[in-house]
């Protein structure tokens, strides 16, 4: 039975994403992604015409991932410390089930050869710093966290809290719970955050 092109379209990306974790997001060709799935390399392109097209469907993919996966946190509570961490731990999960991310964010491919694709992650990163220098704020305002920090700061700490551990694990042999690992430094970064009755 012949797949729709939009069930095509999305098991090209989805072998894209699993061969960077694989090999390296540099090694990926589009002739590996065509074998992994079994089609000719002409049918892949039938469906996205260049490497540049494909991998712009890989971001797109994995920033609607990031975009639904935080607009559910955010209604998870109802207190800045509730959503801060359902952030984090949305982006922990987010990570581990797309295991390539930490790579391609260092890949050639996304630092040298294709500015779309670093366009699509900058403006993620910055969304999701965004989100949580809001919700600094907003504990601040509620006299949850301290406030002669500014919010961007503490923003771009966590952000950094995320990214080096997700660096740690991704780089290592992923021998432990990325998302446990990551809420367990959360905690320990917010209580530097908090104000002391907090």
């Amino acid at each position: 039975m012949r797949k729709s092109a939009e069930l095509r379209k999305a098991e090209i990306v989805a072998a894209a994403l699993d061969l960077a974790d694989r090999i390296g997001p540099d090694r990926v060709t589009t002739g590996a992604v065509a074998s992994r799935i079994g089609v000719t390399q002409a049918a892949l392109f039938r469906h996205f015409p260049t490497k540049a097209a494909l991998w712009q469907a890989v971001a797109e993919h994995v920033a609607e991932g990031l975009a639904t996966a935080w607009d559910e946190a955010l209604r998870l509570g109802d207190t800045p410390t509730i959503r801060l961490r359902a952030l984090i731990s949305a982006q922990f999960a987010q990570i581990g089930a797309t295991p390539a991310l930490p790579m391609l964010l260092f890949s050639r491919e996304l630092n040298v050869t294709n500015a779309e694709l670093r366009a699509i992650f900058h403006g993620k990163l910055s969304a999701f710093r965004g989100l949580l220098a809001r919700e600094v704020a907003a504990g601040q305002d509620a006299g949850l966290l301290r406030g002669d920090i500014a919010a961007n700061d503490a923003a771009a700490l966590l952000t950094s809290l995320v990214q080096g551990v997700a660096i740690r694990w991704a780089l290592g042999t992923r021998d432990f719970d990325l998302r446990a690992e990551g809420l367990r430094l959360f905690d320990v970064q917010y209580r530097l955050l908090a104000t002391d009755g907090e």
